[in-house]
This record gives C-alpha cells, structure tokens and sequence, in this order.
C-alpha cells in the first residue's frame, strides 16, 4: 500500500557544532515539531531550557532562507522536519584526588531545520462544530432505530429434589 505525499515547497537551515548535547536539544525540539515558525518561535522565546537559544536561532535562519532565496510566504511556514545529530566529543580531564583524572566529555550537536510553505487550514469555529452536530443528530433521529437482539432467559436453577428425580 502506497501513500501519495505531497511536496511542498521548502527550504533548510543547519547549525553544526553547537555546544549543548543532541539530546538536551532534542527535548526542546521536540515543542516546535509540526507547528508554525511564528509559534515555534514564541514557544522557544519563552523555553527554560539552554537549548531554546539556538534552536530558534536556526528556526529563524530557515524562515529567512524560504523568504529571500525561494520567494515563500513567512505567513504559511511550518516546521516539517527538526534534527539534533551527535556532533564531535572534546575531551577533557578534571583532575581528582590522589593523582587520577576523570574524563569530561564535552559535547556537541548539529541541528537541522527543514520548513515548508503549506497552505493555511480553514479555522473551524465552535459555531460550525455546533451545525455539524446539530446535523449528525438530525440524521440520526430521522433513522430508523435498529432494535437490540432479545436476551437470552436465564436458566432455572434445578433443586436437589429435581437432580434426584433426573439421576433414577
């Protein structure tokens, strides 16, 4: 079974070498997964994490590539696919007592954004929800109701006198 995809036209920012580890950044990225720039952009504005920073920084880099190297509308863009890959470990020592040394691993990761222009939904208000149902419960009361199959009697429990008289 074969899924027609359609394409959208899109346009890619990367960040290589950002100082924070791919998967502190992934629990930023996965807020603004599928949503608009601008509301990915106001999620990370207001993110805790270290991570928000550059994250949106690379967000804003691939709204400005779709405006000015492919002409796209800023208004339509969404975030359709966001990455943070391991990048290269710097290794360093920390020494301890006694003469040892614990390593640190300084990690870093690449983050990848990928926006399409996608065209805008038509906003469901609550008053057309409320046609809608309004209409489904018309329909299902001009239809015939169905009637639910009888149950089944119970059987009679039988006495011991009853068991005796089937056992002779």
């Amino acid at each position: 079974m074969t899924t027609a995809t359609t394409e959208y036209p899109s346009a890619t920012a990367k960040a290589r070498h950002i100082g924070i580890s791919a998967s502190k950044a992934r629990r930023v990225i996965n807020l603004v997964r599928g949503k608009s720039v601008e509301e990915a952009l106001d999620i990370l504005r207001w993110a805790p994490q270290q991570a928000s920073e550059p994250v949106a920084k690379v967000i804003a880099s691939a709204a400005a590539n779709a405006q000015n190297n492919d002409g796209l509308d800023p208004a339509t863009l969404v975030v359709a696919t966001i990455t943070a890959d391991e990048g290269p470990t710097a290794k360093r020592i920390r020494p301890r007592a006694q003469g040892r040394a614990y390593r640190i691993r300084k990690r870093t990761s690449h983050i990848t954004v990928i926006v399409e222009s996608r065209p805008e939904r038509k906003e469901r208000s609550a008053a057309s929800a409320r046609s809608r149902r309004a209409q489904a419960s018309k329909a299902a009361a001009t239809a015939p109701a169905k009637k639910a199959p009888a149950k089944k009697a119970p059987a009679a429990k039988k006495t011991a006198e009853q068991t005796k008289e089937g056992s002779e």
